[in-house]
């Protein structure tokens, strides 16, 4: 027979050694913090997050960029004189 333990079991041994968990991840470690229906959370560091929000809006930045390219030999741009820029910006 295999019994699992309650989900508050889980939680107070969470609660009982954050701050472990929290030096494991300040260390370069994720912590994958297991929720009921797979509703998971991971604990990573601060420099961590930045890291990969930073690479996140490059990896979106490079795919704006390279649909502009694509669009650009294909034709289909809009061209417009310094002149006609500036009469748009002065409406």
């Amino acid at each position: 027979m295999n019994v699992q333990p309650k989900l508050e079991n889980y939680y107070l041994c969470l609660k009982a050694n954050l701050k472990f968990y929290i030096d494991k991840a300040l260390h370069g470690d994720s912590v994958i913090i297991t929720r009921p229906k797979r509703k998971n959370v991971v604990l990573i560091s601060e420099e961590e997050y930045n890291e990969l929000h930073r690479i996140k809006h490059n990896a979106e930045y490079m795919y704006k960029m390279n649909t502009s390219i694509q669009q650009a030999k294909e034709g289909k741009v809009v061209i417009k004189s310094m002149e006609e820029l500036e009469q748009l910006a002065n409406e």
